[in-house]
């Protein structure tokens, strides 16, 4: 079975709280597109993420609002802003650097929350029963574009029943599989 890939770009997840901070109290994110993965959607709300070497300006902040806030940056703009983020699956925080979101009516100052997120496949209960995978197993994709063919390891399944069947990566990782527009991956066991 082939896979959707799609590439993610920075972004930025964030608590009622931090939005309340960043665009006004009682603000809510307002919806720009809606994203593969249910429920799940871009916002019109973008901030600055700010680090020690220099800001990374109009990040859109994903929706809807989080338990916590999290940034996920590729590891060249975790590198050109000067802040180490780790690899690690979205919401595994603990020990991760933080940075400065700004936004038009206040900014927050993060003290953990910058991940490089790793390369993952999400699945409904249904898809991953019917190629054999689980939650948490880890496989490999081959990936077929016309100039920069290759395969990716450690790539994470993550399943749930509010998942739809795709894979997601960063752009340095789309763009080292010249990934343009959408393509589609072979899961290897």
């Amino acid at each position: 079975m082939s896979v959707l890939v799609e590439i993610s770009a920075r972004h930025v997840h964030v608590t009622e709280e931090t939005l309340h901070v960043l665009f006004g109290a009682d603000h809510e994110l307002t919806v720009k597109k809606e994203l593969s993965q249910p429920g799940q959607f871009a916002s019109n709300e973008r901030v600055d993420v700010v680090g020690p070497k220099r800001t990374l300006s109009n990040v859109s902040i994903l929706g809807p609002c989080r338990k916590a806030d999290q940034v996920e940056l590729s590891a060249t703009d975790a590198r050109s802003i000067g802040v180490a983020a780790p690899i690690r699956e979205s919401g595994d925080l603990e020990g991760t650097p933080g940075c400065k979101l700004v936004g038009p009516c206040g900014e927050v100052d993060l003290a953990s929350g910058v991940i490089v997120a790793k390369r993952h496949i999400h699945l409904d209960p249904a898809t991953a029963e019917e190629l054999g995978l689980e939650d948490k197993q880890v496989v490999s994709t081959k990936i077929d574009t016309p100039e920069r063919s290759l395969i990716f390891g450690d790539v994470v399944i993550r399943v749930s029943q509010n998942f739809t069947p795709a894979m997601h990566v960063d752009t340095d990782e789309g763009n080292a599989a010249g990934i343009v527009g959408s393509a589609t991956c072979e899961i290897i066991k």
